[in-house]
């Protein structure tokens, strides 16, 4: 199979979801463990969300990640596959395994890094957090956020 015919991260995800939905009966989870984990690390509120919420973070996530190309959607799987087995180097257990203060232990190592591809990776993912947390409209709504369709033009005199 030719590299362009490889499924893209969404499509993966996409289908992989469908499939442990039907066989457990509960909300699809489109992108792995991990990435829940690093969100639930990097905005801690985030540990509040339910089930519907946790899917408006994921969908977000993956419209944005449909954008991209797919080099980039690689090399995105394999930094969550890095992020969640680097941890048992140290602890001897995953990244979806730590608690809290190693969670944010491990992310601070990767965020400071001396090589430059992996703070990249990490700044990435943070960004990913963000973006799907901030991005739901409750979460919108929760801070005060009310965009204008006229932008930055409502502010000036």
């Amino acid at each position: 199979m030719a590299l362009s015919d490889k499924p893209s991260v969404a499509d993966e995800m996409e289908t992989r979801s469908e499939a442990a939905a039907a066989s457990a009966g509960a909300a699809p989870s489109l992108l792995p463990p991990v990435f829940r984990a690093i969100v639930s690390t990097v905005v801690p509120a985030a540990t509040e969300l339910d089930g519907e919420a946790w899917l408006e973070v994921e969908r977000l996530v993956i419209d944005s990640l449909q954008q991209r190309p797919r080099a980039l959607q690689r090399r995105l799987r394999l930094f969550l596959t890095l992020v969640q087995w680097l941890p048992a180097l140290r602890y001897g257990r995953p990244f979806t395994s730590l608690d809290d203060e190693r969670r944010a232990r491990v992310l601070a190592r990767l965020r400071d890094h001396s090589i430059d591809l992996i703070r990249v990776g990490f700044w990435g993912v943070r960004t990913l957090a963000l973006l799907g947390y901030y991005g739901r409209d409750a979460a919108a709504r929760a801070i005060g956020y009310r965009p204008r369709h006229d932008g930055w033009d409502a502010f000036r005199p």
